[in-house]
C-alpha cells in the first residue's frame, strides 16, 4: 500500500505531501487543479514511468530545471530525482545503481477516459497497454524492450540517411532479430494471460452477452531474419524498417467484428475498461500482487448500471486513487478520505 507521496516542482505543485488510507482516496478539484498530476506522480514513484507520457520531462515544473517524488509503499521508502542531466533513484535510503530492486515492489494499474483510444486508436496505444504491463511481471521484458528499440531507432536513422549504406544497415539485423523474437515471445504470452481475464470483465462490466475476442497479431513472421532481408527494397523506398514488433498489434473484436470501426462507444469504452480489469486481474491472481489503482475521473462520465458493476470487477482489497470534479457520483460502497485540491494545495476534507 502506497501510505505517503511527496511532490517537489511537478507540473502545478510546487511542494506537497499527502498520506493515504486503505482502499478508496478521492481527490476532488476542477479542471487544471492537480488531480491526475498526482496520480501520475504515485506512478512515476512506483514504475519510473508516466502513465500519461513516454517522456519524463514535461513533469517539471514551469521554470524549473528538475522535479523529485518520494514516498512509502509496502513499508519501503522510495524517491526519485528527475532533471535533464541525471536521474537518481534511492530505495530505503539507499541511491541504486541500477533500478532493478527498485522497480520489484509496486504495481500499478492506470484507469482513464482516454483508454478509449485502446479501441478506436492506432495500434502505438494497444503496444503501449502490452508494455506497460510486461515490464511490471516479466523480469526481463524492460532491458528486452529497450535493446529492440535502440536497434531499431539505430537501423532507421541509417535507413533515413543521404547515402544508406546496406552494409551498415544489415549489421543492426542480428541484434532486430535476437531481441525482436524475444520481444514477440513474451508480448505474445501476456496477450494470452491477458484475455480470460478481459473476457470475463467484458461480461461484467457490459452486463451483456456480446462476445469480446482478443488476438496477437505479431508484426513479423516466425522466419523473421529471412522476412527482414526480403523486405529490403520496401524499406529503401520508405526508408525505414517496416516489419517487427513495433508493429505488433491486438486486433478487438465485439461479436466478430471489428470493434474500432462497429463498437458503438459506450461498447468501446466497455471493452478499454475490461482490458484494464484484465491487467489488475493478472497482478491480483494471476502473479499474486495486488496494483495500485490509479482511477482518473471516469465514474462521473458511466451511468449508474456500468458504473456499479464496474466498482464490483476493481479488485476489492486493492487500493484505489480517484479523481473526480465532485462526488455527486459517489456509491455506497465508496468511501474514503477525500482530498480537495485548489491552488496549487491539497486538504482533507473534514467528515
Amino acid at each position: 500500500m502506497l501510505t505517503q507521496l511527496q511532490l517537489r516542482q511537478v507540473r502545478c505543485f510546487e511542494s506537497i505531501r499527502v498520506d493515504f488510507a486503505p482502499g478508496f482516496n478521492f481527490f476532488i478539484g476542477q479542471n487544471g487543479q492537480g488531480k491526475t498530476s498526482i496520480l501520475e506522480a504515485a506512478c512515476v514513484l512506483l514504475r519510473l514511468q508516466s502513465q500519461r507520457s513516454s517522456n519524463l520531462a514535461p513533469l517539471i515544473r514551469v521554470g524549473e530545471k528538475s522535479f523529485a517524488v518520494a514516498g512509502e509503499y509496502a513499508q519501503h521508502r522510495m524517491e526519485f530525482r528527475y532533471s535533464a542531466l541525471r536521474r537518481k533513484i534511492a530505495f530505503d535510503d539507499v541511491e541504486q545503481r541500477t533500478p532493478a530492486e527498485y522497480l520489484r515492489i509496486g504495481r500499478v494499474v492506470s484507469l482513464a477516459n482516454t483508454d478509449i483510444e485502446l479501441v478506436r486508436g492506432g495500434s502505438d496505444a494497444r503496444r503501449r497497454f502490452l508494455d506497460f504491463l510486461g515490464v511490471q511481471i516479466e523480469p526481463a521484458y524492460r532491458a528486452t524492450l529497450r535493446s529492440y528499440e535502440r536497434a531499431l531507432r539505430s537501423r532507421n536513422a541509417l535507413l533515413k540517411s543521404a547515402q544508406p549504406r546496406p552494409r551498415e544497415i544489415a549489421a543492426y539485423d542480428a541484434p532486430l532479430v535476437e531481441h525482436g523474437a524475444k520481444l514477440g515471445l513474451m508480448r505474445a504470452r501476456l496477450v494470452e494471460r491477458l484475455t480470460p481475464f478481459a473476457l470475463q470483465a467484458h461480461v461484467e462490466i457490459g452486463g451483456s452477452n456480446e462476445a469480446l475476442k482478443l488476438q496477437f497479431a505479431p508484426g513479423n513472421s516466425p522466419d523473421f531474419a529471412t522476412q527482414l532481408v526480403e523486405s529490403r527494397p520496401q524499406e529503401a523506398r520508405l526508408r525505414q524498417t517496416v516489419i517487427g514488433p513495433h508493429r505488433d498489434d491486438i486486433p478487438l473484436l465485439v461479436d466478430g467484428m471489428p470493434a474500432a470501426q462497429y463498437a458503438s462507444e459506450g461498447q468501446q469504452r466497455t471493452i478499454a475498461l475490461a482490458l484494464k480489469i484484465a491487467q489488475a486481474r493478472v497482478f491480483a491472481l494471476g502473479a499474486g500482487s495486488l496494483p495500485l489503482l490509479l482511477i482518473d475521473d471516469i465514474f462521473g462520465e458511466l451511468d449508474p448500471a456500468r458504473r456499479n458493476r464496474l466498482l464490483r470487477a476493481l479488485p476489492p482489497d486493492a487500493q484505489k486513487l480517484v479523481t473526480a470534479t465532485s462526488m455527486s457520483w459517489q456509491e455506497e460502497e465508496t468511501h474514503g478520505p477525500v482530498y480537495v485540491l485548489s491552488g496549487g494545495r491539497v486538504q482533507e476534507k473534514s467528515a
